[in-house]
């Protein structure tokens, strides 16, 4: 499989269904509670038919796990599949504060790994995109770079901290690691800020599911990141119900 080629259509999968909820995002907001008590919109279903009706042009034979399609979440993961979260950060977009924290999310898993993985942020115009082992790279108005962590800065570590979901945990390593500075976004724009040297490390210790995770540590890993639990284990994927444990999201191993 190519998968630089692969990364390509998807980043294109990605911005096709970012248009799509930017379209439903300049309408009057609107959600509806699903059985899990989060919320979901017409964005959310919007960006989905998209990004399955392009996944199975592309890859026909690789299944699919998304967020928003209940049935896939029975799916015992095979060594192949995607996972999609067609609008993670629905707190923000519902919002509408400006600061455009939500994004569109597709990754490839194999063998419990990311491989590749795009994350689109159509309302600051941010696409990230990241081959593991072929490196990383952010499109922004048009003009595409790559992407890389950076040094830790003389001035000491930067943090990125969930803005819906932080915790007392999360608090609390931050202070035990003598992390002061902390930047607080939603969605899995946390990884990206990490990938492409704009933060140092992102520790999460509340509930996410494979869908929120993986695309962004795709990029990250793409980058020259890691991603571990806090025990400094392999973070895999295909997990029971595809739900994650704690994680901490770092530029370099040693944090």
């Amino acid at each position: 499989m190519n998968y630089t080629a692969l990364t390509k259509q998807l980043a294109r999968i990605a911005l096709a269904a970012g248009d799509a909820v930017m379209r439903v995002y300049n309408e009057p907001p609107e959600a509806k509670i699903k059985s899990d008590g989060s919320p979901v919109t017409k964005a959310d279903k919007a960006a989905e038919e998209i990004i399955l009706a392009g996944l199975r042009i592309c890859a026909p034979d690789i299944p699919i796990v998304s967020e928003e399609s209940e049935e896939s979440h029975r799916l015992k993961a095979p060594a192949r599949f995607f996972l999609v979260d067609p609008l993670d950060g629905t707190k923000e977009f519902l919002r509408h504060d400006g600061k455009g924290s939500f994004t569109v999310n597709i990754a490839l898993i194999e063998n419990g790994s990311p491989v590749l993985g795009v994350v689109y942020a159509p309302a600051l115009d941010r696409l990230f995109a990241g081959t593991v082992g072929q490196g990383a790279s952010e499109t922004r108005n048009g003009e595409r770079k790559p992407a890389s962590v950076r040094k830790v800065p003389q001035s000491g570590p930067v943090a990125v901290a969930s803005r819906s979901h932080r915790d007392e945990q999360t608090d609390q390593w931050l202070k035990d690691h003598n992390i002061e500075q902390t930047v607080s976004i939603g969605s899995s724009l946390k990884f990206c800020l990490v990938a492409c040297g704009e933060a140092d490390i992102y520790p999460r210790f509340g509930p996410t599911m494979e869908w929120d995770t993986a695309a962004g540590h795709a990029v990250l890993l793409a980058a020259g990141g890691f991603v571990t639990t806090p025990e400094n284990e392999a973070f895999t994927y295909g997990k029971p119900g595809f739900r994650n444990g704690p994680f901490i999201a770092t530029a370099h191993q040693d944090n």
